[in-house]
């Protein structure tokens, strides 16, 4: 039977800055992996404050250093404007770092390769690369007014978009890049793995099963980090190759800012979109929100299109954007679930008549990409990047019952779930601290 998946990332109608498959493997394969109990780990040789304004680390290993400053050099050549120097070395020696601490913790890559200095350098230069091709130059990349379908190359031939001569020349020597794999690549390492968590995986199987029963699937989740996308998917891989497929083709509903910040701009270009513009930012511009909502509404059927061909599987942050820390206490809160996003998610259930099925997910990536304290309505956001454990929690089923004058009532138990799991998975993190 045909899997059609989108999972809704970044929040539809949100204010955050991130196919159709065929599932062959039986449920009764699924072997849900027992997780560890993760243990508080503290990176041998660098530091990362989240709790400070400034990044303070140590010294770079001599070959993680000799790469940084090579690398920072070949930008340095290139750059089309001295303006943008500043954040993007930023950027740079965070990576770099981050990897640093990855390399020195044993932490390693799926094939067992160690994390290295020339690998940092490698995928840091792809994405510097990508970003300046398709973010700043000539040939910057313009997403769809409403969806984007994943550019991964077209290794089966049965994209009809790579048979488009303007296309392929659009995209140059990068038209086989696959790249939904380029992002995963340059955030794994950044992930530790090893010391992360995926809990309610007994939930996993179930939603995994409704899919494949052609029924939808929307997790309600918190959202924490640029990174979202990337920690879905290689959290998933680690559950079984049936769940790193789901990952691979997920749809996300994206905010403005995925789609117009350069440096964001590569890694949404390998992911499946429903563009739609946040309600936080829809009204900045007068001049632009009647063309703003009309796209909103064409993102919205096409998404009540998907829910009727059912197997579709959705990921949506109804808070409307990204979680942030408390600059007082250092606590990082989970943002409310807004009502009226859960409301129209069950409403386009309901509308579809295909059977939907509501499960809240929460999420600890914040360490990863930490975003800015504030929320900023325009792009171009300081990039950080931290070594860390992340984790998910799949939460059971809210069922899709009651009438309009109980809809409080469902959103306010996804949430509380919501919050129950984030708490559950920051005590088995190690990160106690962060609790509200």
């Amino acid at each position: 039977m045909k899997f059609s998946s989108s999972i809704v990332s970044t929040a539809v109608l949100l204010g955050a800055g991130c196919s159709i498959h065929a599932f062959t493997t039986p449920a009764s394969s699924i072997a849900p992996r027992g997780p560890s109990h993760a243990t508080s780990f503290s990176p041998p040789s660098a530091v990362f404050s989240t709790t400070e304004d400034k990044t303070s680390s140590t010294t770079l290993p001599p070959d993680f250093q000799a790469a940084r400053d090579q690398s920072v050099a070949a930008l340095q050549s290139s750059l089309p404007s001295p303006s943008l120097e500043g954040p993007l070395v930023h950027f740079m020696d965070e990576y770099f770092a981050a990897l640093s601490v990855a390399a020195a913790s044993g932490a390693t890559n799926p094939d067992g390769s160690p994390i290295t200095a020339r690998q940092a350098a490698k995928e840091m230069s792809a994405t510097l690369q990508f970003g300046m091709k398709y973010g700043l130059g000539p040939a910057k990349f313009t997403f769809a007014s409403a969806s984007h379908k994943a550019l991964r190359g077209n290794p089966d031939g049965a994209d009809e978009r790579y048979s488009d001569e303007s296309f392929l020349a659009m995209l140059g020597p990068h038209a086989q890049t696959d790249f939904y794999a380029a992002g995963c690549n340059f955030f794994r390492p950044a992930m530790d793995l090893r010391r992360s968590l995926v809990l309610g995986q007994d939930h996993m199987a179930e939603a995994l099963e409704q899919i494949r029963n052609g029924e939808n699937v929307v997790f309600l989740a918190n959202h924490q980090s640029e990174a979202d996308p990337q920690v879905v998917s290689c959290l998933f891989e680690t559950v079984g190759p049936e769940y790193g497929d789901l990952a691979a083709h997920v749809t996300y509903v994206a905010g403005h800012k995925v789609t117009t910040d350069p440096l964001a701009i590569p890694f949404s270009m390998g992911r499946n979109l429903l563009c739609i513009h946040s309600k936080k930012h829809i009204d900045a511009d007068p001049e632009t929100k009647s063309a703003k909502s009309a796209q909103n509404m064409r993102a919205m059927n096409e998404m009540l299109q998907m829910f009727k061909s059912g197997g579709c599987a959705i990921w949506v942050a109804p808070s409307g954007g990204r979680d942030r820390r408390n600059v007082e206490t250092g606590k990082i809160p989970i943002a409310p679930f807004d009502q009226k996003t859960v409301d129209m998610f069950r409403l386009m259930g309901n509308k579809s008549k295909t059977p939907t099925h509501f499960y809240p997910m929460s999420m600890v990536s914040y360490d990863l990409c930490p975003p800015p304290d504030f929320v900023e309505a325009g792009v171009g956001e300081q990039r950080n990047v931290r070594f860390t454990r992340i984790g998910i929690k799949i939460g059971e089923e809210v069922p899709n019952v009651g009438g309009a004058e109980k809809r409080h009532l469902f959103t306010e138990r996804a949430d509380q779930e919501a919050r129950e799991g984030y708490a559950e998975l920051l005590k088995g993190l190690g990160m106690e601290q962060y609790i509200p």
